[in-house]
């Protein structure tokens, strides 16, 4: 997973929002510290937390899966733009077998450990295409559906058809728009322990990546349980 930052509202937007509600422009700092604390006054500590959708911020996140980009598309509000799979599967037409012709029986005989798989060369090729689960079998599984739709693919199956193979695990990539408001409500949610391993993991990067003036608005939205 990779989590680029692309763009960000300053923090003066939102703090020229908020002081048009009283006309209190004289008393700005153009994004220092007095804006600062009137930002985190208003939006989090007095819950005005409308004022903090003035704050967006856009987000270039690849390596992630399908699975992860469907609980994604639940979040609102935030726009996505997806990587194609209309335009993009032809590239599997490119690639060599990643089961080496082995059944899901034979793959599970030849390795046996994690790391068999996840540092084995053919296995890298498909990493490309996977996000690894960490269980072999739901791995294997992945592998497979991926080579059968490769097949798919060389038997001259449009895009559009073959793509209701593609195994949830399936890699993809998307720009995403997010205004503060609903990203604190993201990471407290997506942050707690009992969310899917990979959107949390997500949720850490997305912090992580904002710029450092802008974090402690998120600071506590951020779960510390292992």
């Amino acid at each position: 997973m990779k989590v680029d930052l692309l763009h960000h509202s300053d923090l003066e937007v939102c703090a020229h929002a908020i002081r048009t509600c009283w006309q209190s422009f004289d008393k700005s700092d153009d994004g220092g510290e007095k804006d600062k604390e009137l930002i985190h006054r208003v939006g989090n500590k007095f819950k005005h937390a409308s004022t903090l959708e003035h704050l967006n911020y856009s987000f270039y996140i690849q390596g992630v899966s399908r699975a992860l980009l469907q609980e994604l598309a639940r979040h609102r509000i935030a726009s996505l733009s997806v990587k194609s799979t209309r335009y993009t599967l032809k590239e599997l037409k490119e690639e060599e077998s990643f089961t080496l012709g082995m059944s899901m029986i034979e793959l599970k005989e030849k390795y046996t450990e994690p790391n068999e798989v996840y540092n084995d060369i053919h296995m890298q090729r498909a990493s490309k295409y996977l996000v690894w689960s960490g269980n072999l079998s739901v791995d294997f599984s992945s592998i497979v559906a991926l080579e059968n739709l490769r097949l798919i693919l060389l038997d001259g199956v449009a895009n559009d058809r073959a793509k209701y193979c593609l195994p949830e695990s399936y890699k993809t990539e998307l720009t995403w728009t997010v205004n503060a408001r609903s990203l604190q409500n993201f990471i407290k949610l997506r942050s707690s322990k009992s969310a899917l391993w990979e959107i949390r993991d997500l949720a850490y990067e997305l912090f992580n990546t904002l710029p450092d003036q802008h974090k402690y608005l998120f600071e506590e939205c951020v779960s510390k349980e292992n």
